[in-house]
C-alpha cells in the first residue's frame, strides 16, 4: 500500500510530554533511514512504522500521509539551514568575506555530511514544493541574504544586491549537490570550499568596487 500526495503535509499535531515527543523522534529518524535506504519511490508510512516499531496508527497520531513525513524531514533540513546562515552571516564582528568563505566552507561541509538524505529529500520535492507550508518554510532564509548583502554592497542598488544573493544562494547549493553525490575526502573538501569561496568573495569585491 502506497500514500498519495495530500493538500495537507502539515503535522496533525505536536509532542506535549517527553515520552510524545521521544515518540516522534524515533518515527523522524525512522524516516531519514527508509528514505535513505529505500529511496522515495519505495518511502511509505507502513515501512517508517516498521523501522521505528510502532503502529501505522501511531504514525498518524502526527502525520496525515508520507508527504506530510518528507515535508517534516525537509523543513527541518531547510531550518537547521538557516540557523547555519543565521548564526554565520549575522556575525557582525566578523569582516563581511570572512563571513562568505566561513558559509562556502560550512555549506559545503554539510552537503557532503548529509548527501543521501539529502538527495532523496530531492527527489521527493514534487510531494511539497508547491504547498503554501513549503514556501514559508523557504522563504525564512530569504531576509538573513537580504540582511547581508545590504552589508556587503552598501553603494549597490536593490536589483544589484538582490541578483548577487540568488547567485550566491544558488551557486552554494547546486556546488554542493552536484559535489557531494560522490565520496569526497576531508582534503577534497577543504580545496573545493578554499576555491568556490575565492570565486563568490571575488564576485562580491568586483560589485562593491563599482
Amino acid at each position: 500500500m502506497t500514500d498519495r500526495p495530500s493538500a495537507s503535509i502539515s503535522s496533525r499535531r505536536k509532542p506535549k510530554q517527553a515520552r510524545s515527543a521521544d515518540l516522534l523522534q524515533a518515527i523522524l529518524q525512522a524516516a531519514v533511514q527508509v528514505l535513505a535506504k529505500e529511496g522515495v519511490n519505495r518511502f511509505t508510512t507502513t515501512r517508517v512504522a516498521e523501522r521505528a516499531g510502532v503502529s501505522v496508527g501511531s504514525v498518524y497520531q502526527y502525520f496525515p500521509n508520507k508527504a506530510s513525513i518528507l515535508f517534516r524531514l525537509q523543513s527541518d533540513e531547510w531550518r537547521e539551514t538557516t540557523e547555519l546562515m543565521c548564526g554565520i552571516l549575522g556575525d557582525t564582528q566578523r569582516p563581511v568575506l570572512e563571513r562568505l568563505r566561513m558559509l562556502t566552507h560550512a555549506f559545503v561541509r554539510s552537503e557532503c555530511e548529509e548527501a543521501e538524505v539529502r538527495t532523496a529529500l530531492g527527489d521527493a520535492a514534487p510531494f511539497y514544493r508547491d504547498a503554501p507550508e513549503a514556501q514559508e518554510v523557504r522563504a525564512a532564509g530569504d531576509g538573513i541574504v537580504s540582511v547581508f548583502m545590504k552589508e556587503a554592497l552598501p553603494k549597490a542598488s536593490d536589483a544589484t544586491r538582490e541578483m548577487a544573493g540568488d547567485l550566491i544562494v544558488r551557486t552554494l547549493s547546486s556546488v554542493g549537490k552536484d559535489f557531494s553525490e560522490s565520496p569526497r575526502t576531508a582534503a577534497e573538501i577543504e580545496a573545493w570550499s578554499d576555491s568556490l569561496a575565492d570565486m563568490l568573495c571575488a564576485y562580491v569585491e568586483r560589485l562593491a568596487s563599482r
